[in-house]
């Protein structure tokens, strides 16, 4: 009998068709017995991680046949690509879905399989469609005369010792990633300045597509503050960032014996913080709102300032229960420190009236689910997946609540991800990129790789 070679099976398969878990024995059966004179026949197999093939032959009557489990392109198993893509695209790890196909003993391909199926046609599909969208995003963003951008940064790791850090860009109006820019800490002189690189990067990328930026919301980042001055980008900061670090210094004040009262006030001071920036439309008129904060405190509302002359709030009952805050009392004289601070009053001026980053801060709640931080990726497999987390949140950016019968009384509820991007880049694999991969391969290899950190030593 000769050797079984697998048969290659042309481009007419279906990759999308339903699949099945098969156990050996029943395919076993099914070649066993001749199904001409129904006697027992020698039968092989081969099999090549998810895909398995019969040979078999009649010794009485000399009928043979081959059979293969799943079709072949170019040598490589179908199934098995298609089982690399689906957990590359989903942002899985192939090292999790290894632990569950070992404890049924569902048959699966090693680890280096699954890292040249990425390597020659996963990486170059993902690369290919991110790219294709944000060419299709800016085109849209052409039309508008000026954008507003929100940036932030995210670490691969916490700390200050961070290997990677992605910069995002996004659409602020539209909820859309932009851009993401992945900087590694040896292309800076240290992991502080990745930040200022990644905005670099990616308004030059902006600019390069001569798209006007009205302004950018950030952080309160030192040396973004510095380069957008020089670069003459107005920046403004996001209000929940400026609220936080401020809530955190006065938390610590009202932890001293004395200042145990400006606990009570906590939730109005914040509130005031969001309104200041919300109700305002410049600069001199947030300070004015904000400095008379202290004025109110001290339960008093009309205040020397011709911008905001007097408090919003309609007039206190003087039987009010409420207490105040006592002229000369410790508890005061701290909290003046902290807002009257002469960074925060630069800061309270330049607070975002419009847009927050709040919904990048979304994004950046996703990228764990496609990049964990406990996973040490290779530059380009980190960038394809924060690639696929751009997408995916493009995808579901402008999902509506679910309607529910008691939407009055219950807290509303998000619709469905959709996962549209996974099945087109399936359709772009099977259908373009295995059919020629060079083209898109060398679209990957554009990207520079900036060299390894043991390459500093």
């Amino acid at each position: 009998m000769e050797p079984f070679e697998m048969r290659k099976t042309e481009s007419n398969c279906q990759y999308n068709e339903p699949k099945y878990i098969v156990f050996e024995s029943c395919l076993r059966e099914l070649f066993q017995t001749c199904p001409v004179c129904s006697q027992d026949c020698e039968v092989q197999q081969q099999r090549l991680g998810t895909f398995i093939s019969f040979s078999q032959f009649c010794p009485d009557c000399g009928y043979a046949r081959k059979w293969q489990s799943q079709p072949i392109r170019d040598s490589t198993p179908v199934g098995n690509l298609q089982m690399s893509a689906a957990v590359y695209f989903t942002g899985g790890s192939f090292t999790q879905v290894k632990k569950v196909c070992k404890a049924m003993n569902l048959q699966m391909f090693p680890y280096e399989t699954f890292k040249r199926h990425a390597r020659m046609f996963l990486e170059p599909s993902i690369v290919h469609k991110w790219k294709k969208e944000q060419r299709e995003l800016i085109q849209h963003l052409k039309q508008k005369s000026k954008i507003a951008v929100g940036g932030d940064m995210k670490a691969d790791s916490p700390g200050h010792s961070a290997k990677f850090g992605s910069y995002s860009l996004m659409h602020l109006e539209k909820k859309n990633i932009i851009d993401i820019q992945l900087v590694q800490s040896n292309e800076v002189c240290s992991s502080s300045h990745m930040e200022k690189e990644g905005l670099r990067r990616g308004l030059d990328l902006l600019e390069a597509n001569h798209l006007n930026v009205d302004y950018v919301v950030t952080d309160r980042h030192a040396q973004v503050k510095t380069f957008l001055k020089e670069r003459k980008v107005t920046q403004y900061y996001d209000v929940c960032h400026f609220e936080k670090g401020l809530s955190k210094k006065l938390q610590n004040v009202s932890k001293k014996k004395k200042c145990l009262f400006v606990r009570k006030w906590l939730p109005a001071i914040k509130k005031h913080v969001y309104w200041t920036a919300a109700s305002s439309s410049t600069g001199p008129e947030k300070a004015a709102k904000w400095k008379s904060l202290l004025s109110h405190l001290q339960n008093i509302h009309k205040h020397d300032d011709p911008l905001f002359p007097k408090c919003a709030h309609p007039d206190i009952d003087p039987s009010h229960p409420r207490k105040w805050f006592q002229p000369g009392s410790v508890a005061l004289c701290e909290v003046e420190k902290l807002l009257m601070n002469k960074r925060v009053l630069c800061d309270v001026e330049n607070l975002s009236h419009d847009h927050q980053t709040s919904s990048l801060e979304a994004f950046h709640s996703l990228i764990p689910h496609f990049a964990p931080t406990n996973n040490a990726f290779p530059f380009i497999e980190r960038l394809c997946r924060l690639y696929l987390a751009a997408m995916h949140y493009n995808e579901n950016a402008e999902q509506e609540q679910a309607a529910t019968a008691e939407a009055k009384n219950r807290k509303p509820l998000k619709t469905e991800p959709t996962f549209g991007y996974v099945r087109d880049l399936m359709k772009l694999l099977f259908e373009e990129v295995l059919e020629d991969p060079t083209t898109y391969t060398e679209e990957l290899k554009q990207i520079p790789l900036p060299e390894d950190l043991c390459g500093d030593f």
